[in-house]
């Protein structure tokens, strides 16, 4: 299968580079354009708490329990917010506000908005609420729409709060990343064409993703952070995969086959081992589906979409464009180094804000011109070409046999070092930061810190609590409620019971109370107070009556959703892991290989989650990576979990099937391992240098998860292709020698064989052989592009 879709793609081209340049077109048309994206970040719980209590709004106070989004404006006045100029401007701007479809305003200045200015009548705020079926981009344009009608007033500072309501801008951290690889893999290809294949790939097949990610969103519940982190992904698995398919087919040309049959047979071997690679991506993705949550289920599935794609590119464009580059891969013109170095520092230019470094476009296109003008000195010339090493000259066999000839050393080295990284994870606290860990800059920090100035901490994150209730003599047990609410130290204010039948209070049927905490949203003494109001208080103040009460709101609901995912959390660790340990052994017929690979793999994770905290959660180097201390967001675990086992799979496919390879064809238990680490330390350290550097550049951008993710991701994949690949993989196999192959005979029968390195012929067959292009070998040479 791969070795036929490799030579028609590779025969057919044009064709094939055509139908990609379509899709990606259509794509980026018809879903960022035509139908338009409609993520939505809202997330529900069932049979909680926090959700009983939003139906009960929802039922007798319409509009406080809809599950649209909130927002407020909030302004501070030196002269305070009563003086008539501010209250004339101010109620001009609300007025101007709540006229804009789908948001309703509630003002300061109205009675039942009263209680929204602070006691020194210097601070106060209007309250939005927005329509449930705005979703977060129509969200984002109306805050902006907003903040153009902010009036300008003498001694008042007027901000937009709300992360609904927040400025979104499309994150371009990304092309430091492709600024790195351009480098990185000019360096470890000696060629500009092979530098410039993956990474097209890789733009290919995130730009796709991107426009599918768009239409689906408004299929399925997806929160607007969902491109950026497929665009994280895409970028580095893209590259990866294109690279080793691309190391294969180099090695094939240099063994002396035409470019049609070593695109066939890198196909046929890197091709299968992709191809594994990333379907076991997308599984561990998709796995996220047995959360039952929409909003855990659109990030997995907008992250399995980007992969999906960018595989699919990795397996049918690639071999089309080798098919148009040919030989051209192994030649790189003095105009071609130059320009792709131009480039380079255009991209990390706009990347890091910095302008004049965008130079760098104009001069990249001055050189290729140049480059071609006959007479002008060296630009055409071609680089030299560096001979690779023998692989048993190279520092990756000898570090190998060192390793393995101190092998209890290097796993308690390499262990211990996972370990002590890892211990941080036993303090994690999962949970949701609050808007106070926005960007200083931002509008959206700036009303919630004017907020907690005005008000108090806990009036950025306060409770509902509503009660249905079953006679009149309920209503007055809702004061005995207001008292014991008030009573509690880790309470700072309740307002009275408010009834759903103000003309008849007798005859209500519901009453709801607003309580204040002391302590800010994203606290632990919060989320305890939660607890304890839930558990202990409200029992005890509505015992006797008949009514029926439920603590909700905002943060009460997050911790629901908290207890949730963690409650089922270990369910979807055994299951990927599971799947994962069955997938390993069909590939590898090895009991031992995918028990070791699938134990490193957590301790790489966990170390990396231990990494997260330790900055994240205690806010170690916070002025370096520009984030304050708070809980780790519930989901984040989940997703990096199924995000670095799935990406750690290519380096253990990649390395290990070639060691098996060796083993297969030496015998020899030892000498394979350095073999195979020989073979594949040079790609592999280039493909997780890219890696590191992709998803580590995401720490430039303001939106804290997406530096959670970036951060999590490059501590994962650096210890995974340096700790795990350079120590504990060939001390492990050192000291468990043959028995590493070991599988018992009972299972080897009934366990399906899964081959990932291709038919023995595709490593055995001998160049000169006739090829289905006429062509043989090397001589089939043809001029440079760059």
């Amino acid at each position: 299968m791969f070795a036929r879709l490799g030579r028609w793609c590779f025969r057919h081209h044009w064709e094939t580079v055509i139908g990609w340049v379509v899709l990606l077109v259509g794509m980026t048309v018809v879903g960022q354009v035509v139908v338009g994206a409609s993520f939505n970040g809202e997330f529900s719980i069932p049979a909680s708490e926090s959700s009983s209590g939003f139906e009960v709004l929802g039922e007798y106070f319409p509009g406080q329990g809809t599950g649209g989004q909130v927002g407020n404006i909030v302004f501070k006045a030196e002269q305070g917010v009563n003086d008539p100029e501010v209250v004339e401007a101010m109620s001009e701007l609300f007025d101007e506000v709540d006229k804009i479809d789908g948001v309703s305003l509630t003002s300061p200045y109205t009675p039942f908005g009263a209680s929204q200015i602070n006691q020194s009548g210097d601070v106060a705020f209007a309250q939005l609420n927005l329509d449930a079926d705005i979703d977060q981009t129509e969200s984002a344009v109306i805050g902006g729409d907003i903040h153009d009608m902010l009036p300008s007033i003498d001694g008042v500072q007027i901000e937009v709060g709300g992360a609904a309501l927040g400025e979104f801008e499309p994150p371009e951290s990304e092309l430091i990343g492709l600024a790195f690889a351009i480098v990185v893999l000019i360096l470890s290809f000696g060629s500009v064409l092979a530098m410039g294949l993956p990474i097209g790939v890789a733009l290919f097949g995130v730009g796709t993703g991107a426009g599918v990610i768009a239409l689906v969103s408004n299929l399925t519940t997806m929160p607007d952070f969902a491109p950026t982190l497929g665009a994280m992904i895409g970028l580095g698995v893209g590259i990866d995969y294109a690279l080793f398919i691309v190391t294969r087919y180099r090695e094939g040309t240099r063994a002396g086959f035409s470019p049609e049959e070593a695109t066939v047979r890198a196909m046929d071997t890197a091709g299968r081992a992709v191809a594994f690679a990333g379907v076991t991506v997308v599984v561990s993705l998709l796995g996220m589906l047995l959360i039952g949550l929409a909003f855990i289920s659109g990030l997995g599935i907008g992250a399995a979409v980007v992969v999906t794609v960018t595989l699919a590119a990795s397996l049918t464009l690639l071999p089309a464009m080798l098919g148009i580059a040919r030989h051209r891969v192994e030649i790189t013109r003095y105009r071609g180094l130059i320009a792709a170095s131009f480039i380079a520092i255009a991209l990390l230019g706009v990347g890091l804000g910095i302008r004049p470094l965008l130079i760098g476009a104009p001069l990249a296109i001055l050189t290729l011109i140049a480059g071609f003008i006959p007479g002008v000195p060296f630009l055409g010339n071609e680089v030299p070409r560096r001979e690779p090493k023998p692989v048993r000259e190279t520092f990756s066999y000898r570090w190998a046999h060192l390793v393995q000839d101190h092998p209890v050393l290097a796993l308690l080295a390499g262990g211990g070092l996972l370990l002590a990284l890892a211990f941080p994870v036993l303090s994690l606290r999962l949970g949701f930061s609050d808007e106070g860990n926005f960007s200083e800059e931002t509008t959206t920090r700036k009303a919630y810190d004017l907020l907690a100035e005005g008000f108090g901490p806990g009036f950025n994150g306060p409770f509902v609590v509503v009660a249905e209730l079953g006679s009149p003599q309920d209503l007055a047990a809702m004061q005995g409620l207001q008292a014991a609410l008030s009573a509690d130290p880790g309470v700072a204010f309740v307002s009275p019971p408010f009834p759903n039948n103000i003309d008849d209070p007798t005859a209500s049927e519901a009453a709801l109370l607003q309580v204040i905490p002391t302590t800010s949203p994203q606290d632990a003494e919060t989320s305890d107070l939660v607890e304890h109001l839930r558990d202990t208080v409200i029992p005890a103040a509505i015992e006797g009556s008949s009514a029926t009460v439920h603590l909700t709101g905002a943060v009460p609901a997050s911790i629901d959703f908290t207890s949730y995912l963690a409650q089922r959390i270990f369910v979807f660790f055994g299951v990927v892991l599971a799947v994962s340990f069955v997938l390993l052994m069909m590939v590898f017929r090895s009991l031992l290989v995918p028990l070791k690979a699938v134990v490193m793999n957590m301790l790489s994770i966990a170390s990396a989650f231990g990494v997260a905290v330790m900055i994240f959660q205690w806010g170690w180097g916070s002025a370096i990576f520009g984030v304050e201390a708070a809980p780790i967001e519930p989901f984040v675990p989940m997703m990096l979990f199924a995000i670095v086992f799935g990406l750690s799979m290519d380096y253990e496919v990649f390395l290990l099937s070639r060691v098996k390879e060796e083993y297969d064809h030496s015998g020899d238990p030892v000498g394979s391992v350095a073999d195979g680490l020989a073979a594949t330390a040079r790609v592999i350290t280039a493909a997780a240098a890219i890696m590191v550097v992709v998803f580590g550049s995401f720490l430039f951008e303001d939106n804290r998860i997406i530096k959670l993710f970036g951060v999590g991701l490059a501590v994962a994949v650096l210890l995974d292709a340096t700790l795990v690949r350079m120590l504990l993989v060939p001390a492990t196999m050192r000291l468990l020698g043959a028995k590493n192959w070991w599988l018992p005979s009972w299972l080897d029968k009934i366990l399906p064989s899964l081959n990932v390195e291709g038919p023995v012929d595709a490593h055995e067959h001998h160049p000169g052989d006739d090829d289905d292009d006429g062509t043989h070998g090397p001589a089939d040479r043809e001029p440079a592009l760059v």
